[in-house]
């Protein structure tokens, strides 16, 4: 059994999403206390940039580089990884709770028979190498504590935004490439294109400050104000299920139980009451924000700070203070 620590790297084109390094640098403090390695597990095709920026950050990488693998699907990456960490059966094995993270990890937990936490806003390691991971329940009102028997690895997903990204590590990683030895014929997925969507914001789930807007915006073509006031910010927008079903807003902007769960360090509500799906999803927010005209709305229940006001006149209002404010800096 491998004393190593193990991050699965989430990447896009070559592009290491930021959560990855969050996930190295937390398992580079865990591993001064437990003497372990740290090695990033890094699967697509032609990843030159990514094992670049990796290199930094880890002891090893372990570098699968196979056609199959240049878009995800869960069965491919099922079939290359689970092999591996039964070969080698590393201590840890952490990945971001992202899309990806909740697709792949319960199906590898599955396939190795070993215990997965998901969605954790901490982690812990002791001496021994025992892992403890804290996830929020019933929208964030209780904290579970878990930590898992004798099997390996110890499987956990984390939020975004739950550790600070520590730039000064300065490893140097050992790449060691893995061949395949999955059969292509057993592949029941194949991704035939990708469309990208317009903009290029953070995806909420990355971004440490988002505005969100609910039915109270009224419109579609009013989200503009809110996309004014995020560009000040350099934040990103986000938005309630009430308007993706109206078609104002794409589903991937929905936050809460049927959209993205958000650890945002400031999270800014307009015109949203407050339904229990919503504030399911921004239970680890840092600092809320809210802003209604109705002073018993439930929004204000879960707010660090609350104003009773319209938001067609509070967002060109904010906008232009901070726009002063930071030019002054």
């Amino acid at each position: 059994m491998s004393n190593e620590i193990w991050v699965f790297v989430e990447q896009q084109e070559g592009r290491v999403r930021k959560v990855t390094f969050e996930l190295l640098s937390v398992a580079d403090e865990f591993s001064k206390k437990t003497g372990s390695q740290v090695a990033a597990i890094l699967l697509g095709s032609g990843l030159q940039e990514a094992v670049k920026n990796l290199t930094p950050y880890a002891d090893k990488i372990y570098l699968m580089d196979d056609p199959a693998l240049v878009s995800y699907t869960s069965d491919a990456y099922l079939i290359h990884m689970a092999p591996f960490i039964k070969e080698h059966q590393p201590s840890v094995l952490l990945g971001g709770a992202t899309s990806t993270g909740k697709d792949l990890f319960p199906r590898l937990s599955m396939h190795l028979q070993t215990g997965y936490v998901p969605d954790c806003t901490d982690l812990m390691v002791e001496e021994s190498g025992k892992l403890v991971a804290k996830r929020p329940l019933y929208g964030g009102k209780v904290f579970a504590e878990m930590a898992f028997s004798k099997a390996r690895p110890q499987m956990a997903t984390v939020r975004n935004n739950t550790f600070l990204v520590n730039e000064n590590l300065k490893k140097s990683a050992q790449v060691i490439s893995i061949p395949s030895h999955a059969d292509p014929s057993a592949l029941k997925k194949k991704v035939i294109g990708l469309e990208k969507t317009a903009g290029t914001k953070l995806d909420i789930t990355e971004a440490e400050i988002v505005v969100a807007a609910g039915r109270g915006i009224k419109g579609p073509e009013n989200f503009k104000i809110l996309e004014e006031l995020a560009d000040v910010l350099n934040a990103s927008v986000g938005t309630t299920r009430a308007t993706v079903d109206e078609g104002w807003r794409d589903l991937k902007d929905q936050i809460g139980k049927s959209g993205k769960n958000i650890s945002a360090k400031l999270y800014m509500a307009f015109g949203i009451s407050g339904a229990i799906h919503h504030v399911l999803g921004i239970g680890t927010c840092k600092t809320v924000v809210a802003v209604d005209t109705d002073p018993n709305a439930l929004i204000f229940n879960y707010a660090d700070y609350g104003i009773v006001g319209d938001l067609f006149q509070i967002v060109p209002a904010l906008k232009d203070e901070l726009k002063k404010a930071l030019a002054e800096k």
